[in-house]
């Protein structure tokens, strides 16, 4: 049995972070017969990063590889830090590149970046936009590993369209600008369209008060949820008719892999790897970025057009069929065994 230490953000236990890869991932590494160690579920910066360390110091001798979720914000540098003291330990490392931002943090901090995947065993892209971006500035350990989900878990439900119901699921946080889904709704509004929105997801950086302010004062209804279970925001999805995603970066979001496996259709920025995961028109639609009334004119094709929009939901299923953990599964087994 290979052992793994799995270094991230364990944000499952917070109110205000969704279920994030290593709270995903882990269990289904245990499934595929790994013994995995944790880290960190720390709050405070500082005393996640010495969880981190201390982790894989204290289990170095067991462990076969150190899995390591690498973004582009402040977390890069527990990437950073974890990456040398590995080095260090001669511990085979693995980057994880979720962070949809990570082709600028790379301009920002090139030693930094050479530092962290140069000396890794392999680097995971979850999406080809990710791989591409690594290679366009001469990283060569780079294979694509997409993101999955466990399909039995999302029944394909059909849907009509008498009535707009937008469902936004993510976290609340500046980057995917949610204010943009309150546009959305006021223009859907103002163009006489019968419509409702609900926002499912925990607050992250204070952006909740400015989105329910911001309704307010456009004097929209919308529905906040918070923080929901798995389980709980698929049940509550079957009220819902067409998924937006708003953000402004983006790699390869599971929250899109749900929409598409559940039968919603979807209507996403074109940003960072979004276009590498649905082709305009044919699994989704795709949209500027804060362009409020491209996005009101995509779901009226969406309403207008049921019989292609159903071609893109099935077209949808079938894309979220091939990211089945049964399939990815292999993939990682593959590299870690």
């Amino acid at each position: 049995m290979k052992t793994l230490i799995y270094i991230g953000n364990k944000s499952g236990v917070s109110k205000n972070a969704n279920l994030s890869s290593i709270d995903l991932l882990v269990p289904l590494f245990e499934k595929a017969g790994f013994k995995v160690y944790t880290a960190s579920s720390k709050s405070k910066i500082i005393f996640r990063l010495l969880d981190m360390l201390w982790v894989c110091y204290k289990h170095k001798k067991e462990s076969d590889y150190v899995l390591i979720d690498t973004y582009s914000t402040l977390n890069f540098y527990y990437a950073y830090f974890v990456s040398q003291l590995c080095k260090c330990l001669n511990l085979r490392y693995v980057t994880m590149l979720r962070g949809g931002n990570l082709p600028e943090r790379i301009k920002k901090s090139p030693k930094l970046s050479k530092a962290i995947f140069n000396n890794a065993h392999v680097n995971i892209a979850p999406s080809i936009y990710i791989k591409s971006k690594f290679q366009e500035v001469g990283f060569k350990n780079i294979i694509n590993i997409s993101n999955s989900i466990e399909l039995k878990n999302y029944k394909f439900q059909p849907r009509t369209f008498g009535k707009v119901n937008l469902l936004w699921v993510r976290s609340f946080s500046k980057i995917y600008n949610p204010l943009l889904a309150i546009d959305i709704l006021k223009g859907l509004r103002d163009k006489g369209i019968e419509s409702s929105l609900c926002m499912v997801g925990p607050d992250s950086d204070g952006s909740l008060k400015k989105v329910q302010d911001y309704a307010q004062k456009l004097n929209v209804d919308v529905r906040f949820t918070g923080k929901l279970s798995k389980l709980e925001w698929i049940k509550l999805s079957e009220a819902y008719n067409i998924f937006i995603n708003t953000t402004n970066f983006d790699n390869m979001p599971i929250s899109v892999i749900e929409a598409m496996a559940l039968g919603l259709p979807i209507v996403s920025t074109n940003v960072g790897g979004m276009p590498f995961l649905i082709e305009n028109y044919k699994n989704g639609l795709l949209v500027p970025p804060n362009s409020s009334g491209l996005f009101v004119e995509a779901i009226q094709e969406i309403i207008n057009n049921p019989q292609e929009t159903n071609q893109i939901i099935k077209e949808a299923r079938l894309f979220a069929e091939k990211l089945d953990w049964n399939i990815i599964e292999k993939q990682w087994v593959k590299v870690l065994k």
